[in-house]
């Protein structure tokens, strides 16, 4: 007999059929994984194939491609107003002994401050970076480690959400009642308030996915693994990341 090519195993007891799609050099990936996700429903919708099989994605690349693009969003406005702190403080440091004033200098450097505090805050709890004890949860293991992280990130989606809401109501008072700045420049409030708002619809978000995550019996992603080597514990103290 000819020895068979091409079956695979589907969660270790039944044999499967895969296939991948290969995207042209120079494609976009997210215009190519669309049409291949359309083709795909009709061929299921239309039961094109036989004995009533079904095409299953087991992996989709988009998923990578809008995380890279947040990733690089987010940073990206991360970046502005750092380099916004870094020359307003420049500026103001040299300035001061010439005789030469930046308006309201100290205030757009604070606001870039507290923008990229707020905006990085999403970020730094999905990386697992994000201060958190873990004294209790850490010491359990199976579907009582599952409740006790839901009932964690639950409390924790209340409570950011709370804070979102009061960010939100406070942002939309400053807008409706023209609160202006006091500075020399009169900047009018709602317009720096936005940036905590979104950082904290951002943070509330990423807690939401993280609860849905456990939800689904799946490990949550700012769970880093255990450091294989006191190199790399010495590595992730050294670079300010969570162990």
């Amino acid at each position: 007999h000819e020895v068979r090519q091409g079956a695979i195993i589907k969660g270790g007891y039944t044999e499967s059929v895969s296939g991948i799609v290969l995207m042209m050099r120079g494609g976009n990936a997210k215009e190519v994984v669309g049409r291949v996700k359309e083709q795909v429903d009709e061929i299921n919708a239309k039961g094109l194939l036989p004995d009533g099989l079904k095409i299953v994605p087991y992996y989709d690349r988009t998923d990578l491609v809008d995380a890279a693009l947040w990733t690089v969003g987010k940073v990206l406005i991360e970046g502005i107003f750092l380099v916004i702190i870094l020359a307003l403080m420049m500026a103001l440091s040299l300035g001061r002994p010439l005789g030469l004033n930046i308006p309201s200098g100290d205030d757009f450097a604070s606001w870039s401050l507290v923008g990229m505090s707020f905006l990085g805050l999403a970020h730094t709890f999905k990386r697992g970076e994000m201060i958190r004890v873990g004294l209790l949860i850490e010491r359990l293991k199976g579907g009582s480690k599952q409740v006790a992280e839901l009932f964690s990130l639950a409390v924790g989606a209340l409570f950011i959400g709370y804070f979102f809401a009061q960010s939100a109501r406070l942002t939309y008072d400053s807008w409706r009642f023209f609160d202006m700045s006091t500075g020399v420049i009169a900047v009018p409030l709602w317009i720096p308030q936005m940036a905590m708002v979104l950082g904290l619809g951002l943070l509330l978000v990423a807690f939401l996915d993280e609860l849905w995550t456990v939800l689904n019996g799946r490990k949550p992603t700012y769970e880093k693994e255990p450091p294989a080597t006191p190199e790399e514990l010495l590595d992730r103290v050294a670079s300010g990341g969570g162990v």
